[in-house]
């Protein structure tokens, strides 16, 4: 099944892009940190973006030497309030770095986000590099059969349903089968997952008007139930928490302290 048969679009104008760019380069003034990767999650990493969606830009920063020599553990974490459309937070890389030893989904999508504002070379492949050894494939797919569990009784079982909450069950349920056929760490992006792991023409054809409607329509939209698409959510988590995962290798922790020992004396020497 070829990718472009499933629709996908993830649209940052320059002008949002340059007013990303302009408020990771303040929040690094006024925390005096780096950002050391900074991506677009949300809707429009996984490209489905209704016109109304928000930016959802996360990042990862390194903070200065002294930050990281004192008694009492600072905050580590940078949240910024939802300014119109724009979502802006971040982890510090420590904390970034403990979750990617747990094989954190969220983490690994971040890095694997098809919209890159920003990245510090050759930091954040180096990165990305620690996040792909270390994938726990056992974490992953619990993590994602439990979302799909969630949203699916949450938001899923009444006559009108938000096009979104499809999509909210579809694609981790679709990144479960894509670990638990031995593929690694799934793509974020939900054309390309799809793509490669249905193989049912009416189901495609169903799931590719879903995404149209759903990329013209509003955040809030509803509809009534889509029968098709909601009976192989059923089907496919009822498959999914029957299914068991031999357990996968864990993030090395000494590559992880170098990674973070090498990235702070580097940084902090630039600042």
């Amino acid at each position: 099944m070829k990718e472009e048969t499933l629709l996908s679009a993830h649209p940052v104008s320059d002008e949002m892009r340059a007013t990303v760019l302009e408020n990771l380069a303040e929040l690094e003034q006024r925390h005096q940190v780096t950002v050391l990767f900074a991506c677009e999650s949300g809707s429009r990493g996984w490209g489905f973006a209704s016109p109304d969606s928000d930016y959802d830009v996360r990042f990862v920063y390194v903070n200065r030497l002294p930050w990281y020599l004192t008694v009492d553990p600072g905050r580590d974490v940078i949240e910024q309030p939802i300014s119109g459309e724009l979502d802006i937070n971040g982890w510090d890389l420590r904390k970034a770095l403990q979750l990617l030893r747990e094989s954190n989904p969220t983490l690994l999508e971040w890095l694997r986000s098809p919209i890159v504002y920003s990245q510090a070379t050759p930091w954040a492949g180096r990165l990305r590099v620690l996040a792909e050894e270390g994938f726990s494939p056992v974490r992953g797919y619990h993590h994602y059969v439990s979302m799909a569990k969630k949203n699916l009784r949450e938001h899923l079982y009444g006559e009108v349903v938000r096009y979104k909450k499809y999509l909210y069950v579809l694609r981790p349920l679709l990144a479960a089968r894509w670990i638990r056929e031995g593929r690694g760490v799934p793509p974020m992006r939900f054309a390309e997952l799809a793509a490669q792991t249905l193989t049912d023409t009416a189901l495609i054809d169903e799931v590719n008007a879903l995404l149209e409607v759903k990329m013209r329509a509003g955040e809030a939209a509803t509809s009534p139930r889509w029968v098709g698409i909601h009976d192989f959510i059923e089907r496919e988590l009822a498959i999914a928490m029957a299914h068991t995962l031999d357990k996968g290798p864990k993030a090395d922790g000494r590559q992880l302290d170098q990674y973070l020992h090498d990235a702070v004396l580097y940084f902090d020497a630039q600042s």
